[in-house]
């Protein structure tokens, strides 16, 4: 309550000097003739007001039925484009790749990787930072028959941990983090960590928290209205977060410099000084310490939470959907039967793989893309959009077109399965985004989302824990959506 009113006190102090300034610089700016359609904003909050706090991605899905595929929102003083629908999205991050592919300034994000790393960077570093990612990823593995036993390795030790349990209620939720999670700290540092690691589970947790804080009203408050930044509140919580999982990764590669050898990288961070010590006379190499700390940050959460966050939704979806889970059972049984899964087998289980792909488009992990922004002065649908303004990619309304999905907001395999049974792909089925910035791990992903699904089913039935009679489908509220906490029971199969 506090907090709430300290920042009604400081936006009402402003709200006469601000609305003198909208007036006096006129809303007809030529910057923004011919400017993409959307509400009527307010002064200082724009259309903050109308946006749903916890879930804005809804509220932006209702206004593309009035404004069409290409809006815009104000949010605070900045306006904003939005892409709604299949058509819209792949036209601008595909088609205008180069005019919308910048990654939007926020100060959040700005805060968080200060313009360093892969996910948050722009430019040159950008370029040269998601080269070396992933030409150093493919070395270590990704696509490869090496990164595929890792991962049915890191199966056999989640097996294990659910077998432990002997059919009684589970909350999977860290330890499926963390067997993903292993995958790529394989990649990063080299080894795997034990799923009961003290250190692994507190940056687990630091990264669980802040996907978590980053869709608070708060941060989206402070992105709107940054000289907030002083008052107590979650951005404050998120940066704390951030400086503590760089001070790990400090430690780690502090240590790797004592024991590098350019023909024998054992990881990533590895390959990253021996590349820094080469370029060490450049002063303008990008292979500095403050990249090496944010790329290695982003790996770790985009390599963690997706992929995790997608096997957590299936599991859920198969206990609410037992003749589901019955069906990829039997197809596993007839395909694979007792023989460990291999990545290629996805093309002989056509209703397994459309279920996995269903799961992810269902799940809507990630409805609003992570943002972008214009790169130059473009004309797009008609509309003229000025450099630097904010575009949203809206991915809900894409994974929901219900152009290309007949049933789009059902759990419904056969959007995915032609009228014979065969697996059909479908060219709205964008989870990792489009374009430039399309996901780096995309690949490593899909195997790792087939192999774990595929072996966790291949021995368990996943069922309601006693006396749950409906399964909620609800998504939990953070920057991605996870199902809410629950408990699940791996029956072992016979």
């Amino acid at each position: 309550m506090d907090l709430a009113f300290a920042i009604a006190i400081l936006l009402t102090s402003v709200l006469s000097l601000v609305a003198i300034l909208h007036v006096m610089k006129g809303t007809k700016s030529s910057k923004y003739r011919n400017f993409p359609p959307g509400p009527r904003p307010l002064p200082l909050i724009g259309n903050l007001h109308i946006l749903n706090p916890k879930k804005p991605y809804l509220t932006l899905i209702e206004l593309s039925k009035t404004y069409g595929p290409v809006f815009s929102v104000q949010m605070g003083s900045r306006k904003a484009v939005v892409l709604a629908g299949y058509e819209a999205v792949k036209d601008a991050l595909v088609n205008h790749a180069e005019e919308f592919g910048d990654r939007a300034r926020i100060p959040m994000f700005q805060q968080m990787d200060k313009g360093n790393g892969l996910i948050l960077s722009n430019g040159e570093n950008w370029k040269v930072m998601r080269r070396f990612t992933i030409t150093t990823l493919r070395d270590f593995g990704m696509g490869k028959s090496t990164i595929e036993d890792k991962v049915n390795d890191e199966c056999g030790y989640l097996i294990d941990h659910f077998e432990s349990f002997k059919g009684q209620p589970l909350d999977n939720a860290i330890v499926m983090n963390a067997s993903v999670a292993n995958i790529i700290v394989a990649i990063l540092l080299g080894h795997r960590y034990d799923y009961q690691d003290p250190t692994f589970l507190r940056l687990l947790n630091l990264i669980n928290e802040n996907l978590r804080l980053l869709g608070s009203p708060m941060v989206s408050l402070y992105n709107a209205f940054p000289f907030i930044g002083f008052l107590p509140g979650e951005h404050k919580t998120i940066l704390k977060n951030v400086e503590e999982i760089c001070s790990f990764t400090r430690t780690v590669f502090l240590e790797s410099l004592g024991h590098l050898d350019d023909d024998h990288k054992r990881s990533f961070i590895d390959a990253f000084l021996v590349r820094q010590q080469k370029e060490k006379s450049n002063p303008d190499t990008y292979f500095h310490n403050n990249n090496l700390l944010t790329v290695v940050k982003n790996l770790f959460s985009a390599g963690m939470e997706t992929t995790s966050t997608s096997l957590r939704w299936g599991l859920l979806l198969l206990m609410k959907y037992p003749e589901v889970q019955k069906k990829v059972q039997e197809e596993i049984e007839r395909v694979l039967g007792s023989a460990q899964a291999q990545y290629d087998d996805r093309n002989k289980m056509p209703y397994t793989n459309a279920v996995i792909h269903e799961i992810q488009r269902f799940a809507n992990i990630l409805p609003i893309s992570i943002p972008h922004e214009t790169a130059s002065d473009v004309t797009f649908k008609g509309y003229f959009i000025p450099k630097g303004t904010l575009i949203i990619p809206l991915l809900a309304s894409v994974l929901q077109d219900e152009a290309h999905f007949a049933k789009p907001k059902e759990f419904y395999p056969e959007h995915f399965l032609d009228s014979e049974g065969q697996f059909v792909k479908k060219e709205a089925f964008l989870p990792f985004s489009a374009g430039r910035r399309v996901c780096a791990g995309e690949n490593l992903a899909r195997m790792e989302l087939f192999l774990f699904f595929t072996s966790l089913l291949q021995k368990f039935t996943f069922r309601p824990p006693p006396g749950v009679t409906d399964v909620d489908l609800t998504p939990a509220v953070g920057f991605t959506t996870p199902p809410k906490p629950h408990m699940v029971c791996a029956v072992a199969r016979s």
